[in-house]
């Protein structure tokens, strides 16, 4: 066993010496009167006068941030993880054995106090120690103002580490819950249910991705890890329920990238007698709402860029997007038809540079332009709308092109943050796409989409016309904060095993 440095030896010796005075090193419960973070918001403003006149008296905890000892001053910092509070202990002010607590205190200990409040002479809002109660040892040093946590994954892999060292990290994760707590306050306030659909599945439906797999023995089946819940939710549609919501993790056996991680949380939610037009209308609201309840503004910076989530948001149909950037790249005139027609997309692909697998037909291959092409250049929130029917199975085509269904995904910063559409609710029609999806998969496209008999009963029974959305809750919270990786938002993101020597796949 290889032998601890010379910090940590001495953090374990310490804390042998408490132990020695009989000091509970790690006890059950403290019980603190306030949080640092509701003494700074109600006193920490006050006066060194009122301070005195009011005598406060508190009983608090946190972990030790900083200590430093003048002759017979001492202080120490404590902090919650929200605010800090300096403590003033005196040789004299607390008990014999208090004392010698705070002298084997190392920095990241935590540590109850109970004292009154004052200011000192250099006006620092602190608390005037009566008693110390140890909580518990730190036997690892923490970094010094940020010096050792350079290392990204250091963050991601010990994210107890990075929060407690760095407060960005935390605010990113507040923000997070309020945007959470916003969705369903939104949506609630409108009637819709939230429920909870399976995570196993033994169709992994709903999305176009590869699957995780996995075995359920007492069954002998094999089940997948969910890609979407959307067929689910559809189902309840089906039963009745007219506005229904989920927010829900998914798991996609994909590439991880600073936009993609294989386990991440989606909003799902499907309305009845509506359509792909009425849910713009709804996201531009939505969006806005969560923003201003989660950070208190509709404007953010995102990679250096000003965005405003104000509506109206700009709408831009797929292959009129695609027409202006491949005719602008080309330097000739690109129309609707030759995105259209299978070898005309096709070679227009290749003179840009694009890649044109032997499977895809036209409509993948308008998809793949705007993709290389137009994704980059939407920084403001944009609509995106009417896809190709060959790159949507479950989208209700337009009743006037059957090449194209009503479907819309919203790109904000530069990448897609929701896509909606149009329910299909013909069970003919929503099997021949199932058919030509499984045509798809014997042809070697992995992520085509399975025959659901199941799904395709449900909706014989009858589903209402209805719109659905997905909102990647993840890439939200990254624009409202400003987190340039999806590792920033998620509190333990998938890594590669350590000392792993497999080349990295992130893109």
């Amino acid at each position: 066993m290889p032998q601890e440095p010379e910090l940590q030896q001495q953090r374990r010796a310490n804390l042998e010496e408490l132990r020695k005075l009989g000091v509970d090193v790690y006890p059950r419960a403290f019980a603190r009167t306030d949080s640092i973070q509701a003494l700074v918001a109600a006193h920490g403003e006050k006066t060194a006068p009122d301070l005195e006149a009011a005598q406060v008296r508190t009983v608090t905890g946190g972990r030790i941030l900083a200590i430093r000892s003048f002759g017979k001053a001492n202080f120490l910092v404590l902090s919650d993880g929200r605010a800090r509070v300096q403590v003033y202990v005196r040789h004299d002010s607390v008990p014999e054995r208090d004392f010698q607590v705070f002298k084997l205190l190392d920095l990241g200990d935590h540590l109850g106090v109970e004292g009154r409040l004052f200011r000192t002479k250099t006006n620092e809002f602190s608390i005037w120690a009566s008693s110390l109660t140890f909580l518990a040892k730190c036997l690892v040093p923490l970094p010094e103002k940020w010096h050792g946590l350079q290392d990204i994954e250091i963050r991601y892999r010990q994210r107890y580490l990075d929060l407690i060292v760095n407060p960005d990290a935390r605010r990113i994760f507040e923000v997070r819950t309020r945007v959470l707590g916003a969705i369903r306050e939104f949506l609630n306030a409108r009637s819709y249910l939230e429920v909870e659909t399976p995570m196993m599945q033994p169709i992994a439906g709903g999305a176009l991705a590869r699957p995780f797999r996995t075995h359920h023995n007492a069954l002998d089946i094999d089940l997948f890890l969910r890609i979407a819940p959307e067929l689910y939710l559809k189902r309840l549609t089906v039963g009745g329920i007219e506005r229904v919501y989920e927010i829900n993790r998914n798991f996609r056996n994909e590439g991880i990238s600073t936009q993609h991680n294989p386990e991440f949380t989606m909003l799902e939610f499907y309305q009845a007698y509506s359509d792909y037009q009425d849910l713009m209308t709804m996201t531009e609201e939505l969006v806005g709402f969560v923003a201003r309840h989660a950070i208190g503004a509709d404007e953010v910076v995102f990679d250096g860029e000003p965005i405003s989530l104000r509506p109206p948001f700009c709408r831009l149909s797929l292959r009129e997007a695609v027409r202006e950037a491949a005719s602008k790249r080309l330097g000739t005139a690109v129309t609707d038809a030759d995105l259209r027609t299978r070898d005309t997309v096709a070679r227009i692909a290749r003179q840009l540079g694009v890649e044109v697998e032997a499977g895809h037909g036209p409509g993948k291959i308008a998809a793949a332009i705007f993709e290389a092409l137009v994704e980059d250049s939407l920084v403001q929130p944009t609509f995106v709308y009417d896809f190709p029917t060959e790159v949507s199975p479950l989208s209700k085509q337009k009743p006037d092109d059957p090449d194209t269904v009503e479907r819309f995904e919203l790109y904000i910063g530069r990448f897609e943050l929701a896509n909606a559409f149009s329910e299909l609710n013909d069970p003919v029609e929503q099997r021949k796409r199932f058919e030509q999806q499984l045509m798809e998969r014997q042809r070697g496209d992995a992520e085509a989409h399975e025959m659901d008999e199941d799904y395709i009963r449900a909706l014989e029974y009858g589903m209402p016309p209805a719109a659905g959305e997905g909102i990647g809750i993840d890439r939200l919270v990254m624009i409202l904060t400003g987190a340039k990786s999806i590792r920033d938002v998620i509190l333990f993101p998938l890594m590669k095993p350590v000392g792993k020597t497999a080349e990295d796949h992130e893109e």
